[in-house]
């Protein structure tokens, strides 16, 4: 019942987005009463949480599908960045879900800790490119700009700014901002 649960607020979220996850309609979508779901998930963020974790798993197996580990450091950070951005592109209301700061902030389920393995990723490729940098901090700033180019993007403030059909020269210029310029191809 508890994966039933978390499947149809998985489908739910992704397609009507994350202000259509109430319990009710969850428990509806599943087919069952509605106070079955405080028998598994005691609390609304509880659920909530195992939406969001597998938005997680599912952003972090992109992740490392789309990851070279034979390429250079800055080269898997551009990778990282494009998927990153894709996800938030194609999965809006899991995206949202995911860093809703209360959830994050409860730590039901292990949330918080789950949402850092991808951000210690980025940490240990940004101490490969910068070296005498905080990559903590780099790493943050640069994620912040993500962050920001893939919200902007969906309200349309960027395209509109910009003129820009396509957040890839952002990004481009986000990670040169961040990492220093990439060297030319040879």
């Amino acid at each position: 019942m508890r994966g039933r649960l978390v499947r149809v607020g998985v489908e739910l979220v992704n397609a009507e987005g994350a202000q259509a996850l109430s319990l009710r309609e969850i428990a509806r979508r599943a087919g069952v009463s509605h106070g079955a779901p405080r028998r598994h998930f005691p609390t609304h963020l509880d659920l909530l949480s195992a939406i969001a974790r597998q938005g997680f798993a599912e952003l972090a197996a992109r992740v490392a599908a789309g990851d070279r580990e034979g390429a250079g450091p800055r080269e898997r950070i551009a990778l990282l960045a494009r998927v990153y951005l894709d996800y938030a592109g194609s999965r809006r209301g899991m995206y949202e879900l995911m860093f809703r700061h209360d959830l994050l902030e409860s730590g039901r389920l292990g949330l918080r800790e789950t949402s850092l393995a991808l951000f210690a990723r980025l940490t240990d490729l940004v101490a490969r490119v910068r070296p005498g940098a905080d990559p903590v901090v780099v790493a943050g700033a640069l994620w912040a700009n993500l962050h920001g180019i893939a919200q902007l993007w969906h309200w349309g403030s960027l395209r509109l700014a910009t003129g820009g059909a396509d957040p890839a020269p952002l990004l481009a210029a986000a990670l040169d901002a961040h990492l220093g310029p990439a060297e030319p191809a040879p």
